[in-house]
């Protein structure tokens, strides 16, 4: 039996890479489902028994003029420590692995948040505009504008995280 060899060496990049944006996706699409079975058509935790701010001017610099709520305040760091768990349980921490955790985890959200508008029965993509959706405050060609940023600055760091790798 030959030893294993870690999938991101032996892996053509293309593969590696769709390999890789497919599961940040799927995440994603299971966090959806449970966000959708907590929030119901309340999106942005509006029914929640948490705490809320609804305006301060570092919401719209850092949340895209969203309300800072107890519940997204411990999600997203909670998110974001999952995705680097890797980095942690395999004691390794690079440039490149930190620029593929957070493509990741931009990803995620972009995906997470779309995919709760698709998959909501409360919503589906007819509701998916400024008009039905008042969380998202700035849209932009359809879509909510954080999720151009998102994806451009995850595109460019997951391509630095990919450069250099061995083909196979």
């Amino acid at each position: 039996m030959t030893p294993a060899v870690p999938l991101s060496v032996t892996t053509p990049r293309p593969a590696y890479l769709a390999l890789h944006l497919g599961w940040v996706v799927l995440l994603a699409f299971f966090f959806a489902q449970v966000e959708i079975q907590i929030e119901g058509a309340a999106g942005w935790a509006a029914n929640l028994p948490t705490w809320r701010i609804e305006q301060h001017w570092l919401l719209d610099i850092f949340w895209g003029g969203r309300a800072m709520t107890g519940y997204h305040a411990w999600v997203f760091p909670f998110v974001a420590l999952i995705f680097h768990f890797p980095l942690v349980l395999f004691a390794h921490w690079s440039w490149r692995a930190e620029c593929r955790v957070l493509a990741s985890i931009m990803l995620f959200w972009v995906s997470e948040d779309f995919l709760w508008f698709v998959c909501n029965p409360a919503y589906g993509l007819a509701r998916f505009n400024p008009a039905e959706v008042p969380w998202h405050k700035h849209w932009w060609l359809g879509a909510p504008t954080d999720y151009w940023l998102s994806l451009s600055v995850a595109a460019v760091m997951l391509g630095y995280s990919f450069k250099g790798r061995r083909q196979a």
